[in-house]
């Protein structure tokens, strides 16, 4: 029996649409809506239950926030998979590129905690920031430009779409990727000249100062607004960009073309 948690986010909400109609697939969220089990890693009581009779986990990082609540979620996830003896943990994880922002150290942590794990074995989906992300950082203001703080830099951006692949085709034949740490980056590295110039717009990058202000201003709330700033400065200084990582996108797709992040990316912003 394969678990899938995290159902209702974006990367699992395109999981789950992947496994509909198995009979050898339980999903897990923490409502219990219809089809599936209630299964709250920050009420640790629901998950022994959910757990019951699983072999893999496929464990979709449970959210982005403060780092000992994200943590705390994770460690109550695998020690209920180790009490329940699940066999293998699939973690969806950030890619290897991704340690200067500021919500690297949970994946980083919980990585470390599947690796020193006496019962479970496990795969690691090191998962590059999402094409459709950058509609949260360079999505067009009513002047038409991009101002977003990106500089000259560039990211490796990968399609949602290709990710649930990647986790659905890993989750379901476990064994054929035991203890492997995959980095799934994009291709092509995109700037904000390439954004802007595919939406017919223009590119005027502000200062990082001024996204801070414009993102804590916006209602967000209080770790957003690191984490977006990291997400900027990492990207403008040239950590993002797949330099120096050999992406496994391509071979985890079964050799087919990933599709093209700058096509996603255009097709969110219109959509939105």
């Amino acid at each position: 029996m394969l678990l899938v948690t995290g159902v209702s986010g974006a990367l699992g909400s395109l999981v789950t649409e992947r496994l509909a109609g198995r009979q050898d697939v339980v999903l897990g969220t923490r409502a219990g809506l219809p089809g599936t089990h209630r299964l709250d890693f920050d009420a640790p009581e629901t998950l022994p239950e959910a757990f019951a009779g699983v072999e893999t986990l496929l464990l979709i990082s449970a959210g982005y926030g403060e780092d000992d609540t994200v943590v705390a979620r994770h460690e109550a996830a695998l020690s209920a998979a180790e009490a329940a003896g699940v066999r293998h943990v699939v973690y969806t994880s950030l890619s290897g590129d991704g340690d200067h922002l500021t919500y690297a150290l949970a994946h980083r942590w919980t990585e470390r905690r599947l690796r020193s794990s006496a019962t479970l074995d496990w795969t690691i989906l090191r998962n590059g920031l999402y094409a459709e992300f950058l509609t949260w950082i360079a999505t067009p203001d009513a002047e038409n430009r991009i101002t977003g703080p990106l500089g000259e830099g560039r990211l490796a951006a990968v399609a949602r779409a290709d990710l649930a692949d990647i986790a659905v085709s890993v989750a379901t034949d476990p064994a054929a990727h035991r203890n492997r740490v995959y980095e799934l980056v994009g291709e092509r590295a995109l700037g904000g000249a390439d954004l802007a110039e595919a939406l017919g717009a223009t590119y005027a990058p502000g200062t990082l100062a001024d996204a801070r202000a414009a993102i804590a201003a916006s209602g967000a709330v209080p770790f957003q607004v690191p984490m977006l700033a990291s997400t900027y400065s990492a990207i403008a200084h040239g950590f993002m960009d797949g330099t120096g990582i050999e992406s496994d996108l391509r071979t985890l797709l079964g050799g087919r073309e990933p599709l093209d992040a700058l096509d996603v990316f255009v097709k969110a912003v219109r959509r939105d």
